[in-house]
């Protein structure tokens, strides 16, 4: 073998991803993605093999799933019988069917994780996805339906990095006329979703009923609305950059650049646009989610007013509350049922918490998180015995090694700690108190750095702000 054959052959393979449902659009860039693999393949060395990836995530919600998996995998299979460079793999999500974001919203980031995770995996930094210029002609027309911001007008971004992973797409701006042919043209075998023809969801029920009777009446419709995606996202790009060096410069300045709070003095003298468009980047920045153009509107009212006086605020909703001249964004998990945004069940604490989750105490407000920590954490041993118990007053806390225990009531408002924080029951240990809501572990009690140790945190439940316990 040539030296230089030798060297490329050690090389790793470059992994390249695609989101894959089995469907026509992923099916036809699939296969244009690993033709060009395999033909830079048979060019010979002078540059790392590419293996594909085709990711699949199985959201359970049809009854042929399975069999939008089975597709992928043997088309896969059947690629490899000719010596093309593809695998397939699948990650099997449950979505919520009673999720308070909706059934679309709820698979969609699911969807979004599945995707990231196996990337990850794989050693992926690049994820190819099928959408289309019709594709983004209806986000841009569904968001303008929902009364979407510019960044909601932007569409879907030609090219996202999401954790060191690129989500490109990029056939955004090639009409789906295209895709059909090259599937016509290669024989390429796909799957139809059954679930395009319910009208229970939105962007169904605009393919279906709407869209036909505009593009009639409108032919260049499909261009105009992505036209007008690019020139909304050239316009969100210029407002992102300033509302970020904005809202940096005033956190920067009043707090050093504490995470997820926003001291409001300079902000209460912008414009009203100028507000609004910040709270906009500014939640989303700190949330990773968007604020609802409702909620904008009824922040950038409330908040001045409640400023002026000097008021505390907060709104559960949206996970905001307005503490001492700051807005402080800490969405909670949404809904204490069965299941939590955790992941898991919340368990029930009669025995006491017996190790890592969620548990609740019956009568006492909220729940408790139970999580492995590497300091500030409380002794393994200690945890079954904590048992909740309501303040009377009196009660202390030392806030660290060598400094003197002291009430909580001064402990809480040198923390700076607000009151539907403190609205927690103390955990304690016969009569020691050793946990408590919107402080912590009691520095008596925490194990040295390293030790096995379990760390706590008490989340707010509906009945938190008039506790029955």
């Amino acid at each position: 073998m040539a030296p230089e054959a030798s060297a490329v052959s050690d090389l790793a393979p470059l992994a390249v991803a695609v989101a894959c449902s089995g469907g026509r659009d992923s099916m036809a860039m699939l296969h244009a993605v690993v033709r060009v693999a395999a033909e830079l393949a048979r060019e010979g060395p002078g540059q790392p093999p590419i293996q594909v990836w085709a990711l699949h995530v199985h959201h359970g919600l049809s009854a042929h799933a399975d069999d939008w998996w089975a597709h992928v995998e043997g088309t896969c299979q059947d690629w490899q019988a000719r010596g093309w460079p593809v695998s397939a793999r699948v990650r099997h999500v449950c979505v919520p069917r009673g999720s308070s974001e909706g059934l679309e919203a709820a698979a969609r980031r699911l969807r979004h994780e599945a995707l990231h995770a196996m990337c990850d995996e794989l050693g992926a930094s690049l994820l190819l996805l099928a959408h289309h210029r019709r594709d983004q002609a209806e986000t841009v027309l569904l968001q303008a339906l929902r009364g979407a911001s510019v960044a909601g007008l932007a569409g879907m971004p030609r090219l996202a990095w999401r954790g060191g992973v690129a989500w490109a797409r990029p056939w955004l701006d090639r009409p789906r006329e295209e895709v059909e042919a090259y599937v016509r043209l290669h024989g390429v075998r796909h799957i139809e979703d059954d679930s395009n023809a319910d009208a229970r969801h939105a962007r169904n029920r605009l393919r279906l009923a709407v869209w036909p009777v505009l593009a009639q009446a409108f032919p260049h419709l499909e261009t105009a609305l992505s036209q007008t995606a690019a020139c909304a996202a050239d316009a969100a790009e210029v407002v992102q950059a300033w509302a970020g060096e904005q809202v940096g410069q005033a956190r920067q300045a009043a707090l050093g650049g504490q995470a997820g709070a926003w001291p409001l003095a300079a902000w209460r003298q912008w414009p009203a646009a100028l507000r609004r468009e910040s709270l906009r980047h500014w939640y989303r920045q700190c949330s990773g989610s968007g604020l609802s153009a409702s909620w904008v509107r009824r922040l950038a009212d409330e908040l001045p007013r409640l400023l002026d006086e000097g008021a505390a605020a907060r709104w559960p909703a949206v996970g905001l509350s307005l503490y001492r001249g700051a807005l402080v964004c800490a969405p909670a998990a949404p809904g204490f049922g069965d299941a939590l945004a955790f992941g898991e069940p919340v368990q029930a604490a009669a025995g006491g918490m017996l190790g890592e989750g969620v548990w609740r105490f019956a009568g006492a407000p909220g729940c408790y998180e139970v999580r492995p920590a590497v300091s500030g954490g409380l002794n393994p041993r200690v945890l079954p015995t904590l048992r909740p118990r309501p303040r009377q007053g009196g009660e202390q806390w030392q806030a660290g090694a060598g400094r003197p225990p002291r009430a909580l009531k001064k402990q809480f408002q040198t923390a700076g700690v607000p009151a539907w924080e403190r609205a927690g029951a103390p955990l304690w240990a016969g009569e020691a108190l050793v946990f408590v809501p919107g402080l912590g572990v009691d520095a008596r009690w925490r194990m040295p750095d390293g030790a096995p140790q379990w760390a706590i945190q008490w989340h707010p439940g509906p009945d938190a702000d008039s506790p029955s316990f």
